[in-house]
């Protein structure tokens, strides 16, 4: 239950003696706030509907002719009687292709006048009524707007600011009839929402610095596109992917396609698909490095369990943010690449008023006051906390202790004696499964290593980070480690990313008319009993040991520090349950690459270690039971 600080003020009607200073009085719409948040007084289907297209400085497609970007909005018809309204932003590549939500939903004009009748998502039939406008964007290079789409270049980075330059009169506009479109009923604040790609051009824009541009809602985006295709120098996705992206998001437009194709040609050519290096071309896709630029507020929603863009795009991007002291909210679920309005549609739906409600119409409604941070470390369970990782936790170093042909042990100090080593030879053809099954009997293409059953619950909160000092037997190696719980337990299925779709009944939204409403299939988590478990995951190239922008080879049998950092992860390990950690080379389904050769890798198990965030530090772990001799 939040705590309502203020209310705001309620539209009234001023008392006159005479008729003539009534009739005389015209008073300004403003909206109704009651119970801290704004309220539905404002029609839907009444709301005024616009298609403008703002002009760029940019021709991304090469025809001589600037980009330009359409623009379809709704906002409430008081907005014509002097309602100052603000804007909802989501800039998205998909509208006419995927389509937006759970449903797949795309723009439609039904009735050809060029206008948008089916709007997808919820956010028009809920916050016009509540005296926002709604701005849908379709991205440059896609849909209505021209220029080609080049998978977060510069040209689309700058599409979300163009649209705040154009609400704040700082850049033009025309309709569909080529005459200047003037904004004259904003109150000069946007905010920037959507999920994936969308979420990535909401961050984008926030470290952008644009004036104009309040809070953005970035969920499950991708901040740093070397991380989403790459992995500490192993290519991820495939050779030539952003162009394979380009032509999705494209699919509708064939002859754009055609025109695009030469742009498509040089990112592929430029990307470094044949090294997985770090190169110069990554550096507009990369927005961590502008985080000093932000100006806005950020409430960032991200998957624990997401495998598409994985969960290292939030998790370092919540420190960039704290480094420069941006406010922040933060919500973590046990879900894969899903929205919040799928895995926790009322609180999101609340949550999501309550933030745009502060930042947006200005109304002191408690939500800043509130723990920053949501975070489900278990299927089905909330908790609040006032940041992440969750304040008193430490970084513990688990030992990787030698065993003979089978598992190893895990222990709070290293083995005594001389320094121990381990081998093993690289399977690229081996699977997640293969490698993390069966950990106490013999495996030649890997090295796994277990505690004994824990004596109590053990949780983690943070990132954690596998240091082996290892070898390979050729000038290159690749290095997966993967952290596993080892017993029976509950978790949310990763297929169809946790969630399942069910038809009836539909659960409504805000408002509607005859051709769009705001109503929606519930979903539900899949939970599922398991006797293991992936916690969480990483790799690293070990000719990128050091840097992912300058690769060295490996001097064949020679002892290098290799730092693997795995996936963040907010995570309960059971009592009566074993941690394990699995060391690879190769790792199939994660990587896209595999190596020419298959090297021997040997391990140094005197000092290779696990350095695991605990809650509650080193008096947690050895509370659990995890041996310290």
């Amino acid at each position: 239950m939040r705590t309502i600080i203020s209310v705001g003020a309620v539209m009234t009607m001023l008392a006159v003696t005479t008729p003539a200073i009534a009739a005389e009085r015209i008073e300004t719409p403003t909206v109704t706030v009651a119970d801290g948040v704004t309220q539905p007084v404002f029609g839907y289907a009444d709301a005024i509907r616009e298609r403008v297209w703002v002009d760029t400085d940019y021709d991304s497609d090469r025809d001589g002719v600037k980009d330009v970007i359409r623009v379809d909005l709704i906002r409430p018809a008081a907005t014509e009687d002097g309602l100052k309204a603000p804007v909802i932003i989501d800039n998205s590549p998909y509208y006419a292709t995927l389509g937006r939500g759970n449903e797949s939903e795309l723009k439609a004009d039904t009735d050809g006048d060029g206008l948008l009748d089916r709007w997808p998502l919820f956010y028009d039939n809920y916050f016009v009524p509540r005296g926002y406008a709604i701005a849908l964007v379709d991205m440059v290079g896609t849909a209505g707007s021209t220029g080609c789409p080049t998978i977060q270049g510069a040209n689309e980075n700058a599409t979300g600011p163009a649209v705040v330059d154009w609400l704040n009169g700082r850049r033009s506009a025309h309709d569909a009839d080529g005459d200047p479109v003037v904004v004259d009923w904003h109150n000069g604040k946007s905010g920037m929402i959507g999920k994936s790609y969308d979420g990535a051009l909401a961050m984008a824009a926030a470290a952008s610095g644009v004036d104009g541009l309040s809070t953005v809602v970035p969920i499950s985006g991708p901040y740093n596109y070397y991380d989403y295709t790459r992995g500490n120098g192993i290519v991820t996705r495939g050779n030539n992917y952003l162009g394979s992206l380009a032509r999705t998001i494209t699919a509708d437009d064939p002859a754009r396609q055609a025109k695009c194709a030469p742009v498509w040609s040089e990112i592929a050519a430029d990307d470094g698909d044949e090294h997985g290096d770090y190169t110069p071309f990554w550096h507009e896709r990369n927005y961590l490095d502008d985080a000093s630029k932000i100006k806005a507020s950020v409430f960032l929603v991200h998957g624990i369990q997401d495998d598409n863009v994985r969960a290292d795009h939030f998790s370092k991007f919540w420190q960039a943010l704290k480094t420069y002291d941006v406010p922040r909210k933060l919500w973590m679920g046990r879900v894969g690449h899903i929205d919040p309005f799928e895995f926790r549609r009322d609180e999101w739906v609340d949550t999501l008023h309550h933030w745009f409600d502060y930042w947006l119409q200005g109304i002191d409604n408690g939500i800043m006051s509130e723990p920053r941070v949501d975070v489900e470390p278990s299927v089905g369970v909330w908790e609040q906390y006032a940041d992440w990782p969750i304040p008193g936790t430490g970084n513990v170093n688990l030992w990787l202790r030698p065993g003979a042909d089978s598992a190893g042990d895990l222990a709070l100090t290293p083995a005594k004696g001389a320094p121990t080593t381990r081998s093993f030879i690289d399977n690229p053809s081996q699977t997640e499964a293969m490698m993390i099954n069966n950990p106490d009997q013999p495996n030649g293409n890997r090295l796994a290593f277990l505690s004994p059953p824990l004596a109590e619950d053990l949780r983690i909160s943070g990132t954690p980070v596998v240091d082996v000092v290892a070898s390979s037997s050729l000038d290159e190696a690749y290095f997966g480690a993967i952290l596993v719980e080892y017993g029976p337990s509950r978790q949310n299925n990763r297929s169809g990313d946790g969630v399942l779709q069910t038809t009836l009944p539909e659960q409504c939204y805000g408002e509607s008319s005859p051709s769009d409403d705001g109503c929606y299939r519930p979903v539900a988590y899949r939970p599922t009993d398991v006797t293991q478990w992936r916690v969480t995951k990483g790799i690293r190239d070990g000719q990128n040991r050091d840097s992912v922008a300058a690769p060295e080879p490996m001097t064949p049998g020679k002892m290098y520090d290799i730092s693997i950092p795995l996936l963040p992860e907010d995570y309960v390990f059971s009592a009566g349950n074993r941690i394990g950690v699995i060391i690879v080379g190769s790792y199939r389904g994660y990587s896209a690459e595999t190596l020419s050769s298959r090297p021997a890798i040997t391990v140094d198990t005197k000092v290779s270690h696990l350095s695991l965030p605990v809650l509650g530090g080193q008096q947690a772990a050895r509370r659990a039971g995890i041996p310290q001799r």
